[in-house]
């Protein structure tokens, strides 16, 4: 099975690129400019680890998690931010987010922390 990995970033540039990077690297990957679009399709998709940024029109990163969250929706999620702090930290680790990746970040690690979620996740190897 190819894992799916959702994308949500309203940061075109950075969606596609990361989309490209991980669709080279084997990935199924689906887009979203933001949280209400990556609702959307975990609602019509199976998604096996979504990409989160923090702050998106509509809908949040933690809105989008909390949603998943209350539709009992197990997708591991891993958020990222250019402007963390404190508050948003301890959120989305009371939601049980995988990890938090600052921006800017090198694709090796968040490749890395891909592989490392779907492993603990599933059990996959990759």
């Amino acid at each position: 099975m190819i894992p799916n990995l959702l994308i949500t970033d309203d940061d075109e540039a950075l969606r596609l690129s990361l989309g490209e990077a991980f669709e080279r690297r084997g990935f199924q990957v689906t887009l979203a400019a933001d949280g209400q679009e990556a609702l959307d399709v975990v609602h019509s998709a199976t998604i096996h680890m979504a990409l989160v940024d923090v702050h998106m029109p509509r809908v949040s990163g933690l809105q989008l998690i909390e949603r998943l969250r209350g539709d009992e929706l197990e997708v591991p999620c891993i958020l990222m931010s250019a402007a963390l702090d404190e508050s948003i930290r301890h959120e989305a680790e009371s939601m049980h987010v995988f990890r938090i990746l600052d921006k800017p970040f090198r694709l090796a690690d968040v490749a890395s922390t891909v592989r490392q979620g779907l492993a603990e996740h599933y059990g996959w190897a990759g």
